[in-house]
């Protein structure tokens, strides 16, 4: 299966699980088990934003960092610039939070409603340059079905 095919499959399964659904912590909590599951990557999860700082969300993976101000990181990256972020090698990104040192590579997508970032999905591998632009696409769909109001 490739990865379009992959994906294409993970939007219909995550969509329809959170269907009807109106918990925004059940809803984040089961798309981060199914991106999980289906790519295998070495931690997925969401933060959310709490006033000037993320803060750890549903997640899949090992312990992570539990608040990320804003502009820090990727996440606060992403967040800062309003725009997804791929990182192929987190070790050329400045000012990467180590959360893991097996962590190699990185995507970092808001979660949007109204036109404002309300949290950010985040997910790392332990591979160098994992993610692409069929990546960034795709996951910019899949949160697009996650609401948090």
């Amino acid at each position: 299966m490739t990865k379009e095919e992959k994906y294409s499959e993970l939007h219909k399964r995550i969509k329809g699980i959170i269907e009807g659904e109106s918990d925004p912590v059940a809803n984040m909590a089961n798309a981060a088990a199914l991106i999980h599951e289906a790519f295998g990557f070495w931690w997925t999860g969401f933060y959310i934003i709490r006033g000037s700082e993320l803060v750890l969300g549903p997640f899949q993976g090992p312990a992570a960092c539990t608040r990320i101000p804003f502009g820090k990181g990727v996440c606060g990256t992403a967040w800062a610039r309003q725009e997804s972020i791929i990182v192929p090698d987190v070790e050329e990104f400045p000012g990467h939070i180590a959360c893991s040192s097996l962590s190699r590579s990185e995507i970092v997508v808001p979660v949007l409603e109204d036109g404002e970032i309300k949290a950010v999905l985040d997910i790392d591998s332990k591979d160098l340059a994992t993610f692409n632009e069929t990546d960034q696409q795709w996951l910019e769909r899949i949160t697009a079905l996650i609401k948090l109001t």
